[in-house]
């Protein structure tokens, strides 16, 4: 993994880390009482193919069974809350309160969208990440309810190939990620796909419409 300082050491602003993130650099923190944060451009980049996203054979029958509702872009806070709590999934947390803020005011702009399961009034599982172009950036999720991440992931897939999305980038790609299809590729190639990707639009609710909701 590399961090920078150059050419971002500048105040962080919303309009900041859109132009990092289209220059294939995001911010992280080295914990989450941490009140700084440093830049880093991996040397092999984490993506999940669009067109080949692999659901297991249970997990297919689970997202045709299971009890919960999907709600997008309804409760930022909670899903970030989520993402930032350290639990069975993860010991420690990199996001911090100067992430929360930034990435907050990104989802009012539209930019930071969440995909978030719910099992009644209780939020169970979800995800958060950035929209910019036809490249989706994930940046974290969560569950607390078995399969609640996995089910909130395989909606994310579909709703960026129905809005014409070109790249879903993960940062870095962890077993967990594996099983869906998640591979490395060089900072070079991916540096080749993100350009690509920002050469069009994707519609984050392409899909809504197609239902009619």
């Amino acid at each position: 993994m590399t961090k920078k300082t150059d050419p971002f050491a500048l105040d962080l602003t919303p309009e900041l880390i859109i132009r990092a993130y289209q220059a294939g650099i995001f911010p992280m923190a080295e914990d989450a009482s941490s009140p700084d944060l440093f830049w880093v451009s991996p040397q092999h980049r984490g993506i999940i193919p669009l067109d080949r996203f692999h659901v297991s054979k249970s997990l297919c029958k689970r997202l045709k069974t299971h009890p919960f509702s999907i709600r997008i872009d309804t409760d930022f806070d909670a899903v970030v809350e989520g993402c930032a709590t350290a639990g069975s999934d993860r010991d420690s947390t990199w996001i911090n309160p100067t992430i929360r803020k930034l990435y907050g005011q990104l989802f009012a702009r539209g930019i930071c969208h969440t995909v978030e399961v719910w099992d009644g009034d209780a939020l169970v599982g979800g995800l958060y990440g950035l929209s910019i172009g036809a490249a989706f950036f994930g940046e974290s999720m969560f569950h607390r309810a078995t399969d609640a991440s996995k089910i909130a992931l395989a909606h994310l897939v579909e709703r960026l190939r129905a809005g014409g999305y070109r790249l879903l980038d993960t940062q870095f790609v962890t077993d967990h990620l594996k099983t869906f299809g998640g591979i490395e590729i060089p900072r070079e190639e991916y540096e080749v796909k993100l350009a690509a990707a920002l050469e069009h639009q994707g519609d984050f609710y392409a899909c809504d419409r197609v239902r009619g909701t």
